[in-house]
């Protein structure tokens, strides 16, 4: 019989993800909105804390162990922004596209060499609301800041950044490409390793 494990996300993208990588481990993995809970205000002050309140959210409303994700862009030429805050830059219900704008306004001229930037993802699974010991997975993506968007693939900030691994935007890379060098990719590949282990 297989583990239910609750996805402290609404995003179907990211269910259909986990959904398929962790199916070697016998897990059934649910969307917190099938089982009606509620967001969790992300009051952290850290990619590492969101995650965590995002994951002891969705265990303590629904009894089950949780997975939740916090995911953004760091920019070193503004000291990480915008970091966690990468969904709301350009205000509380920026568009992607709005978001682009105030990076690229923030960034003005600079030079190739000072546009370094990565993504970083951290990835949580908490046994339940109390568990001291949650597993914790990071991953990054070290890149650059496109000075104009490019590609038609992915979201956020995807069209903005550079991969060094295909020499292209992210946005031009097909799902399979990204996940082989994301962030997301290799976030999900540590923790999937930390649950082949806590499972056995």
């Amino acid at each position: 019989m297989s583990q239910r494990i609750v996805l402290a996300s609404g995003n179907q993208g990211k269910l259909k993800e986990f959904s398929q990588i962790l199916a070697p481990l016998n897990l059934e993995i649910v969307s917190q909105g099938t089982l009606g809970v509620v967001d969790a205000e992300e009051t952290g002050l850290s990619f590492v804390e969101n995650a965590i309140i995002k994951a002891r959210n969705a265990c303590a409303a629904t009894g089950l162990p949780a997975i939740a994700d916090d995911s953004g862009l760091e920019v070193d030429a503004l000291s990480g922004a915008p970091g966690i805050y990468s969904a709301r830059f350009a205000g509380p219900r920026a568009s992607d596209q709005q978001n682009i704008e105030k990076l690229l306004s923030e960034l003005g001229e600079l030079e190739p060499n000072q546009r370094t930037a990565r993504f970083r993802c951290v990835l949580v699974c908490m046994r339940h609301q109390r568990d001291p010991t949650p597993l914790i997975a990071i991953g990054t993506w070290e890149g650059k800041i496109l000075t104009t968007p490019e590609g038609e693939n992915g979201f956020g900030y995807d069209p903005l950044f550079w991969s060094p691994e295909y020499d292209c935007a992210a946005a031009q890379l097909t799902p399979e490409q990204k996940k082989a060098v994301s962030h997301r990719g290799k976030a999900v590949a540590q923790l999937t390793e930390q649950l082949r282990i806590f499972l056995s």
